[in-house]
């Protein structure tokens, strides 16, 4: 699971400063694992290891929410299964590692699995696949060699149930059966273990299953800190002079998830194998750790599974592998409070076990993965960390062309103080995304802005969504203007008529009339 065996994966960074390489070639033979023409989707893993879990039914139900689609399980828990019936959640269930040696010992054994887990549920519970075990070759190596004959088994009873078409047998391993993984060029297999690969690989190949490889950038960051930017691990932009480069290929690696993928592409091409894809049965980032763990926070939890959902649903593949975007399944939908240490072990959860959330994932625009807010009650606030300049651009197009409601952070009115472009720019945020409805990417603003279901308000600052709106009654504070002028909304709007067509309309007309000035203001004669 998420403490993966991982040795550290990037043993050579090469960060070059060149041209961008030309078009990486195409392997339009590997198989996308279930149907070929199917879209990338992001899924979730649900771990049992928490306390106060809410029953079955609720957590369908709290699935159906926030829009998820696609759930992996560790077993294959009965009353589970059953809530899950006639909804669209599509499921991997699994075969616990303890139960390989009964499994990969007896084909009836196998039979009567399939008959007790699959068959007595299918089609009206969507079934997806089997994950056979969980890292076995790293976490079990003794229980290896029976690790392909378990597949097999259940496989042979999944034909003799006429299944084998629509459900996928795999298994998930760390990231440590790949060595040398930087650049991706050079990895490669084990060699202790390429007795099992090879025969799985083949059998993967010839049933159109898919890799299943649990991979942690967070784990790679922390490995070899110095050498891997937190931005690479992160999925942030990077310049071109620091991303990583193969040296052998040339392809340039933007994130550390994207390299870690191909690298097993390319261990698999070493044993012959080019037509399996990956799929991302595990990758996560933790929220909280000990003195040990520094970057496992909120923040960068949020910032890691925020922009891996944008990556996927973005479909914009690999360096190696543009034309094939791996689905993925974050680990994991619930903080597992009764596991035991390090800290970060019980601190991967996107909700705690009651549902509520841990973070609020900024994915708008994503096609609605994740809700995350079971209230319909959410605001839009400018991200910490942010620089002023880009925040003072997202907060004059807001309260520009955007025509959000920005008098009350105008000088003397309720969410004035603090005079700062931050708190300006979140009541103008929140203004422009109540405006728009909530719609699909109505927070964003190029990146700089998230959803929160914390109301902003402050003091007689109220903000437009927010719950006291509608019973309260703003009075204007007569303050003095502050001195940090520099950093307020460069829209005035004096608004002593609140209503919303005259908003809009003086909004419009300081807009051209400002851009009229700055235009002047820049224009130089040759």
């Amino acid at each position: 699971m998420a403490i993966s065996k991982l040795t550290p994966l990037l043993l050579a960074l090469v960060f070059l400063s060149i041209a961008e390489p030309g078009e990486p070639s195409l392997f339009a033979d590997i198989k996308q694992g279930q149907d070929p023409d199917k879209e990338p989707y992001v899924g979730v893993n649900i771990g049992t290891d928490v306390s106060h879990l809410i029953s079955p039914p609720s957590l369908v139900s709290f699935l159906q929410v926030q829009k998820i689609t696609y759930v992996r399980l560790y077993d294959a828990d009965p009353d589970l299964l059953k809530a899950l019936a006639k909804t669209k959640i599509r499921v991997i269930i699994g075969v616990p590692n303890n139960q390989l040696l009964a499994i990969g010992s007896s084909n009836a054994t196998a039979a009567s699995w399939v008959d007790r887990n699959v068959v007595a549920y299918y089609p009206e519970t969507s079934i997806i696949g089997i994950a056979v075990g969980d890292e076995v070759l790293t976490t079990v190596p003794s229980s290896a060699p029976l690790l392909v004959p378990a597949i097999g088994s259940l496989y042979s009873a999944l034909v003799a149930a006429n299944l084998h078409t629509l459900i996928k047998v795999s298994t998930p391993h760390a990231a440590s059966v790949m060595l040398d993984s930087f650049p991706p060029s050079q990895a490669f297999f084990n060699q202790s273990m390429v007795s099992v690969m090879l025969p799985l690989l083949q059998f993967l190949s010839r049933t159109g299953s898919p890799l299943m490889m649990n991979l942690y950038p967070y784990y790679v960051f922390m490995q070899n800190k110095g050498v891997v930017p937190i931005d690479n691990a992160l999925f942030k932009p990077l310049t071109p002079s620091k991303e990583m480069v193969d040296p052998n290929t040339l392809l340039h690696y933007t994130n550390v998830l994207d390299a870690m993928i191909d690298a097993a592409y390319v261990s698999m091409k070493n044993l012959n194998v080019t037509d399996v894809a990956v799929l991302v049965s595990e990758t996560g980032w933790p929220s909280k750790g000990d003195s040990k763990e520094p970057y496992a926070t909120v923040d960068n939890a949020d910032t890691y599974n925020s922009n891996l959902i944008k990556h996927v649903l973005d479909r914009s593949g690999t360096p190696l592998h543009p034309e094939l975007t791996p689905s993925v399944y974050i680990y994991e939908l619930f903080n597992e409070d009764l596991r035991s240490p390090p800290i970060s072990e019980a601190s991967w959860g996107l909700f705690y076990g009651n549902s509520t959330a841990v973070y609020l994932l900024h994915v708008s625009g994503s096609g609605g993965f994740l809700a995350n807010d079971t209230t319909n009650q959410t605001y839009c606030i400018a991200m910490d960390s942010i620089d002023a300049r880009t925040l003072q651009a997202a907060l004059d197009w807001a309260c520009g062309p955007g025509q959000a409601n920005c008098s009350e952070i105008q000088p003397g009115e309720d969410c004035y103080q603090p005079n700062n472009v931050k708190n300006h720019a979140s009541y103008a945020f929140d203004s422009y995304y109540q405006k728009e409805g909530k719609a699909a990417g109505s927070c964003d603003f190029k990146g700089v802005a998230m959803i929160t279901t914390t109301d902003p308000s402050h003091g007689s600052c109220i903000f437009p969504g927010s719950k006291k709106v509608s019973n309260t009654t703003r009075q204007v504070l007569n303050s003095s203007v502050s001195s940090g002028a520099a950093e307020s909304s460069r829209f005035f709007i004096f608004s002593s008529n609140r209503r919303r067509a005259i908003d809009r309309a003086l909004q419009s007309v300081f807009f051209v009339l400002f851009s009229f000035l700055l235009a002047i203001a820049l224009w130089t004669p040759s």
